[in-house]
């Protein structure tokens, strides 16, 4: 049974900085390519990047415009998301799941609000 535990949201400032973190289990993490979502308030599902299985390739959406940055540790099983020069728009529910640039969630989510 796939398993998605996302964490490291928080309340942040804009212009701040957040690292969300996704534990994985139930499936073989190093085979499987990994991509981030998010969730705003009232919208759908916005695919924000994914990551290559070995971690040699990225792919991020235009709206990261060179914020947010991507990365994986296979030994453990984690992908994580660095989010900086974050603004309120930023804000919504951030989710992981297997899969090159899929748009799905597995997770309960990690909540990231950008406010002053």
């Amino acid at each position: 049974e796939v398993q998605l535990v996302e964490s490291g949201g928080g309340l942040v400032q804009p212009g701040g900085s957040l690292t969300l973190s996704c534990a994985a289990s139930g499936f073989t993490f190093s085979t499987r390519a990994m991509t981030w979502v998010r969730q705003a308030p009232g919208k759908g599902l916005e695919w924000v990047s994914s990551i290559t299985a070995d971690g040699g390739g990225t792919s991020y959406a235009d709206f990261v415009k060179g914020r947010f940055t991507v990365s994986r540790n296979n030994p453990k099983n984690t992908v994580y998301l660095q989010l900086n020069s974050l603004e309120t728009e930023d804000t919504a529910i951030y989710y992981c799941s297997p899969g090159w640039r899929v748009i799905s969630t597995g997770g309960p989510g990690t909540q990231v609000t950008v406010s002053s």
